[in-house]
């Protein structure tokens, strides 16, 4: 495997946020240097603010301005109604498709191209070929992956099969036929009352020691550190690694997208890079899964302690 530029994703919103700030964010996605735009509702189906021509409207405003927009699936279906809606966006006869549910991988196996996301459980060469012969274009590497797994992964990647990994952002660890949003404000989750809205980026938790530990969302819980892989930049060129996904966040998303191109094509160092970021981010970053260790870990601090010890 050779050493390459890899592009930059912005993969799809997963907080609930308003109709106004989702149209705003997404103009000036348009006038940043992503080179790939995945859109829709991928973490609850009670989220309805924006519609199916919302989403195809911004679609065309990213198309416009040269961005490969993909469609995004829902990560659990669990209604008959949610597999309607899926049925539907598969058949959208315009947009590729992020399967982020088997259901979703089953409607469009030998029909058209499609991705995983990286909730789709691909551990092994033999799940990614026989994928491959039923319309896989590109893959996710499921987060909690190291980059050991994924050196033997690259090493037998079915031919045009483009590999992304998630490279910054909070990491999405579980979904639930439960909403712990509303569980938090004593609500059922068929009146959750969409108090989604009132967390931009998710409710934090923290342990007894007052330590990030974890953020809701909904159905979904993801870790309270943000996973910032900057810092692992060339070894991931190395493993030919086609595309890095930037999960958005209500701040400062577009500086980070500027601060990673910078990178890719500016000559800028990793290390500058690494600093400005770790500004941008907040409660930290972790970077654990990466390299086999606990995900939310961080390498360095990990080694500094064992440094520590030895002293």
């Amino acid at each position: 495997m050779q050493a390459s530029t890899p592009k930059l994703s912005l993969g799809p919103i997963l907080y609930y946020w308003d109709r106004d700030t989702i149209f705003d964010f997404y103009e000036q996605v348009a006038q940043s240097p992503v080179d790939i735009v995945y859109l829709g509702e991928t973490v609850c189906s009670k989220r309805r603010i924006m519609k199916d021509d919302d989403w195809f409207e911004i679609a065309s405003l990213l198309e416009a301005a040269g961005k490969e927009v993909i469609i995004s699936t829902l990560t659990l279906i669990e209604a008959g109604s949610e597999l309607s809606k899926l049925k539907s966006l598969c058949d959208n006869g315009k947009y590729a498709l992020e399967a982020n549910d088997m259901a979703a991988v089953n409607l469009l196996s030998d029909k058209q191209t499609f991705i995983t996301g990286p909730a789709i459980n691909i551990y092994n060469a033999g799940t990614l070929k026989f994928l491959a012969k039923h319309g896989l274009k590109r893959w996710v590497l499921p987060i909690e992956l190291s980059k050991e797994t994924l050196s033997d992964l690259q090493n037998e990647l079915p031919e045009n099969v483009e590999t992304e990994i998630f490279f910054y952002g909070r990491l999405p660890l579980a979904f639930s036929a439960r909403c712990f949003t509303a569980r938090s404000h004593n609500l059922p989750k068929d009146d959750c009352q969409y108090r989604c809205l009132e967390d931009a980026d998710g409710l934090l938790l923290k342990t007894r020691e007052e330590d990030p530990f974890l953020v809701l969302n909904g159905i979904q819980t993801q870790s309270a550190k943000t996973c910032n892989l900057i810092a692992d930049l060339d070894e991931i060129k190395k493993l030919g690694v086609d595309i890095l996904r930037i999960s958005p966040q209500s701040k400062a998303t577009l500086d980070i997208i500027n601060i990673i191109h910078a990178c890719l094509h500016d000559n800028k160092s990793t290390q500058d890079a690494a600093e400005e970021i770790e500004n941008l981010t907040p409660t930290g970053s972790c970077n654990g899964y990466w390299h086999g260790d606990a995900g939310m870990d961080s390498v360095k601090q990990h080694l500094s302690k064992n440094k520590a010890g030895l002293l």
